[in-house]
């Protein structure tokens, strides 16, 4: 791949300097986590400093990694500034979608506790105290319950929407370019190792949700389909209107 460039090596120490702080300072997680945005615990810069913090040292490796190997190859392609715009952008994206299918699965746990006369009020300030009532798991079940509690009390972290964005974006420029994983030895072209697992994600995303009633594999793929589906429209317009003379023809 290519050499380490400005911006990359910049978001890469942002990053680093998060995660030895968070690690140090535990605490942190309240603050720059990505938090249901009806729970107390949400503060408004939470949608972008999520995306530099990260929940153990493999998730940062790799995410870290991605950034480097992708991330490097669009800077050279784009600059610095277009490719800091669309990272950013990416990763917003990330927290729009994961933030909207947290509000769905709230909603639709806390419309059932109220259709069976349960206080609105009520819910919200027992959920504030970090507590629940045991006769709401009588009312939605284990899976519907689940999604209530995890959706209002568990922050999201992470570069992995920002990073799905640059991964969109590296299959748009160079689709016939290999790839593989570690667990998948055989080389794939980013024109089908991308959708792929996206495609994984979606389905694992969905298993997870109460669709299908199924627990939570304790990852936001949500936001990684968002991070993605926010690099695929920001890609095809750029590409559409030639936003890069020098680079799209």
């Amino acid at each position: 791949m290519n050499d380490i460039t400005p911006v990359v090596k910049q978001l890469l120490i942002i990053n680093i300097i998060f995660f030895i702080g968070s690690q140090l300072v535990p605490i942190a997680d309240n603050y720059f986590a990505l938090y249901y945005f009806e729970n107390p615990m949400f503060k408004f810069w939470q949608p972008l400093t999520h995306m530099f913090m990260h929940g153990g040292i493999a998730h940062i490796f790799f995410n870290m990694f991605a950034l480097f190997s992708f991330g490097s190859a669009l800077e050279h392609f784009w600059g610095g500034k277009k490719f800091l715009f669309f990272y950013i952008s990416c990763g917003l994206g990330a927290a729009l979608l994961h933030s909207g299918v947290n509000y769905f699965q709230f909603h639709s746990a806390l419309n059932i506790l109220v259709e069976n006369g349960t206080n609105k009020a009520e819910v919200f300030n027992i959920l504030a105290q970090g507590k629940y009532n045991l006769q709401w798991e009588q009312i939605l079940g284990q899976s519907e319950l689940s999604n209530l509690l995890q959706s209002y009390n568990v922050p999201a972290v992470g570069a992995s929407g920002a990073i799905y964005g640059l991964l969109v974006a590296f299959a748009f420029m160079v689709p016939n370019a290999e790839l593989s994983l570690m667990f998948i030895p055989i080389p794939i072209k980013a024109k089908y190792f991308v959708p792929g697992i996206l495609a994984i994600d979606l389905f694992l995303g969905f298993k997870g949700s109460s669709i299908f009633g199924a627990g939570s594999t304790g990852i936001a793929h949500f936001a990684h389909i968002g991070g993605a589906l926010t690099g695929f429209i920001m890609m095809w317009f750029w590409k559409k209107n030639q936003f890069n003379h020098n680079r799209w023809n």
